[in-house]
């Protein structure tokens, strides 16, 4: 796949355009974002990430056209574990409904630069070393196993800590004001959520170019479903286990790569069969998880009302 600098400032610029008209449109003015507005804004991100895909089938073909599709579904399943934080950060801070909107605006978009400089440090180490896909594969493996053993010992984050970066930027500048450290707390906090995110993406693409703009459509309709889903987030009592079945199947995915590039004979995962597992594994998670709060809601009010 031979991206030309063209079309690499071409699809920057298109991404600033549309990043552009989404806050003009849906973030200048402070208000409290409705189901509709967030349903509405989901579905227009949801398309323009469906014609991307389609103008790489046209003008790469399908196995680029593919990579995009399974890093997009990744990295937005990934970022829906990034809603959670972003709820404690909100009622840490206290931030009025009619804020949250342009915080959250702010907050991904300094998200996306971080991504576009981890980004480019990742694509740097796997053009130079081709190890690091046997430490990415690992890493991932490792994460997959952690999320595992905080699912079952039924972990639960009671309130947003603060990162290093942020305590940093707080002490140098003490006169900065609320919303900039919210605007901050968001954009540096997904910055740690993609040391599992940007190594899984690799795993599926090692197209710098598919990489970026996987990241991109996926991170900028965030926003928007943070409103869309809600209290719905609760519910989702079984996503560390879709993430971690998820991240350990990558792992594994990077792991036989990096033997095969080494002159291994073991079968590769081809891309295909990744999305076709990854939307699966999303679509049973789903289905358990509103299960199991809806068993548990019906035992909630049977108690109520023996009691």
């Amino acid at each position: 796949m031979d991206v030309s600098l063209t079309l690499w400032i071409t699809t920057i610029g298109v991404l600033v355009a549309l990043i552009a008209a989404d806050f003009f449109i849906g973030g200048r003015k402070p208000h409290e974002v409705s189901i509709k507005e967030a349903g509405a804004w989901t579905a227009v991100w949801v398309v323009l990430a469906l014609i991307f895909g389609g103008f790489l089938w046209w003008r790469f073909g399908g196995q680029p056209a593919g990579e995009f599709f399974a890093g997009y579904v990744t990295e937005k399943s990934l970022s829906v574990d990034n809603l959670f934080v972003f709820v404690l950060i909100m009622a840490k801070f206290a931030v009025p409904k009619v804020q949250q909107a342009r915080v959250l605006m702010v907050g991904v978009i300094i998200a996306l630069v971080l991504r576009a400089v981890f980004i480019a440090g990742g694509a740097a180490l796997v053009a130079t070393f081709s190890w690091v896909f046997y430490f990415f594969g690992a890493f991932l493996v490792w994460t997959a196993w952690k999320l595992v053993k905080e699912a079952r010992a039924g972990r639960q984050e009671a309130e947003f800590e603060e990162n290093r970066l942020l305590t940093a930027v707080r002490r140098r500048f003490p006169a900065i004001s609320a919303m900039t450290v919210v605007m901050l707390a968001i954009g540096t906090t997904d910055l740690l959520f993609a040391l599992d995110s940007i190594p899984a993406i690799f795993g599926l693409t090692q197209q710098p170019y598919i990489v970026l703009t996987a990241n991109a459509f996926a991170l900028m309709g965030l926003r928007q479903l943070y409103f869309l889903l809600g209290g719905l987030l609760k519910k989702l009592v079984h996503l560390s286990y879709g993430l971690s079945v998820i991240l350990g199947f990558i792992g594994v995915k990077l792991v036989l790569h990096a033997l095969h590039e080494s002159g291994v004979r073991v079968p590769e995962i081809g891309i295909p069969l990744s999305l076709g597992f990854i939307v699966l594994v999303l679509a049973v998670t789903t289905v358990t998880s509103l299960r199991a709060s809806r068993r548990a809601e019906l035992r909630a009010e049977l108690r109520a009302a023996e009691g």
